[in-house]
């Protein structure tokens, strides 16, 4: 099936033919649908802390002694914020005629870009916004901002985007806020605030001149020593995409086409962070200091419980190096049912070496505890108690796609649900002796999407890895805690940058 030159480009890419004739039979096949046992809600897994609860979480998390870091997918393109003025500039129409389009220019002047975007008009045509608009060039305005002959926002990636105004006429960008929050929640007792993003390769050095740039002033103004880092998506985590017939695609040229395989391929990238606790949070899921109290708070009580609960593990795994007593034994399963939120129906047929080794199983694993805000309609993943391949089940972040549209009791306990993944989460990827977790032996291959997407004119399905909070890590323990909604404010269209959040 493949020839020389086939052989070479998965070379090249570090690919194995073991690997594509893998994604090919996925192809086939497909992924198996999840089976959900319930909706996670609060009082069946999602907890509700207590005022005393969160004050006892920050203690605890201000007592840690270990190794921080903040781990930021910041590779996305910011193209889809600004679908929608694509639109406007193809349409033939001068004047903003949606509600979207009129929004964003009745509007204009409180994006934080609106200054960098003024200059731009004038260098370009010799007129400042306002005057464009009164003359009815809305689409040269449009243009400055996305165009590469402009600011080029049509092509950089969100992280890098001037999203909120600061003090004395500055503005922030994404990249800013994600420095400021580690300041705020992520130091070491040492003051020593580690980083890292993962970029696109063509973006990097962007990335790197605007560090250079806001690094030194931040560390004055917060009293840290920033460490940033970043890496790449490995080219080994592409997949091969087919033709709607199955069979590997090829291009004019007579070469695979090879794919991004989604955010969930970061766990590679993951896998090779040294820290003890590692905290993940989207790219542009942030707000500017003036609105960032309640974030910060809910940062410390997260990871405050993540360190409770991993002490708890820690010594019951210390326990199981030794002989237990069938009392100590039954008090560790009521840990992980009450509190780990893992059931199997087989436990109470075991004998005490089974249930020691059953006990050891679900113990040492990595961590996450993951915020989980009330459902308001956002689309995504929310929070399920969903069956294992061992026959258990335990707490999972499930998207719409990966439930039988056709099981109607499913498609009914989706619904239903009343909580929102916000990709809030705080992760401990160390076992109880201190030792990194291989975090890739935590993924379940079972788990991942095939879409149908458009190259040359034709159509051809692609291949998405597990999702990075979804099938890359169903076998971590999981743990949802209830946030405040407030700490949820993503920008997915650029006239999110008007809500009252970005604003200050």
């Amino acid at each position: 099936m493949w020839n020389e030159q086939d052989l070479k480009q998965m070379e090249a890419k570090g690919i194995t033919t073991a690997q594509i004739d893998r994604q090919l039979e996925r192809f086939a096949l497909g992924f198996p649908w999840l089976r959900i046992q319930a909706v996670a809600t609060v009082g069946n897994g999602i907890v509700r802390l207590t005022p005393n609860d969160e004050s006892g979480c920050i203690r605890s998390w201000q007592q840690f002694g270990g190794t921080i870091e903040k781990f930021v997918p910041a590779s996305g393109a910011a193209s889809r914020m600004f679908k929608n003025l694509y639109a406007f500039v193809q349409s033939g129409r001068s004047v903003p005629s949606t509600d979207f389009e009129r929004e964003f220019f009745a509007h204009i002047q409180q994006f934080a870009f609106y200054y960098t975007l003024n200059k731009t008009c004038v260098k370009l045509h010799g007129l400042n916004v306002v005057k464009l608009m009164e003359a009815e060039r809305h689409v040269d305005v449009v243009r400055a901002l996305l165009d590469a002959d402009g600011m080029n926002y049509g092509a950089l990636p969100k992280g890098l985007l001037q999203f909120h105004k600061a003090v004395a006429g500055t503005v922030h960008t994404p990249v800013d806020e994600h420095l400021e929050e580690g300041a705020q929640y992520a130091a070491d007792a040492h003051r020593q605030v580690n980083l890292h993003f993962t970029v696109s390769p063509e973006h990097r050095s962007h990335f790197e001149d605007l560090l250079a740039q806001r690094v030194p002033l931040l560390e004055k103004v917060w009293g840290v020593t920033y460490h940033v880092t970043m890496s790449e998506q490995k080219p080994s985590t592409d997949t091969i995409a087919v033709t709607a017939q199955g069979a590997p695609y090829r291009q004019p040229d007579g070469s695979l086409l090879f794919r991004p395989a989604g955010h969930g391929a970061l766990i590679e990238n993951l896998n090779e962070r040294e820290a003890d606790v590692v905290f993940i949070k989207n790219i542009d899921n942030v707000v500017p200091l003036a609105l960032r109290h309640v974030t910060t708070r809910y940062k410390k009580v997260l990871a405050g419980y993540l360190v409770q609960i991993q002490a708890h593990v820690a010594h019951f795994l210390t326990q199981l190096e030794g002989d237990c007593s069938h009392d100590q034994l039954l008090k560790m399963l009521e840990f992980v049912e009450q509190y780990l939120l893992t059931f199997s129906p087989t436990t109470a047929q075991m004998d005490d070496q089974q249930l020691a080794d059953y006990l050891r199983s679900k113990l040492n694993r990595p961590i996450r505890v993951c915020g989980m805000v009330k459902n308001e309609g956002e689309p995504g993943g929310g929070p399920y108690l969903v069956y294992n391949s061992d026959g258990s089940y335990s707490l999972q972040i499930l998207e719409a796609a990966q439930i039988n549209p056709d099981d109607a009791q499913a498609v009914e306990l989706m619904r239903s649900g009343t909580h929102f993944n916000p990709v809030d989460l705080v992760c401990y990827i160390k076992d109880y002796k201190g030792q990194k977790f291989d975090l890739r032996h935590f993924v379940d291959p079972d788990t991942g999407l095939i879409s149908v997407k458009s190259k040359d004119g034709v159509d051809i399905k692609a291949l998405e890895l597990p999702g990075l909070w979804n099938g890359s890590m169903s076998d971590w323990i999981t743990i949802f805690i209830e946030v405040p909604i407030e700490t949820f404010n993503p920008v997915k269209t650029v006239n999110d940058l008007l809500r009252p959040q970005h604003q200050s």
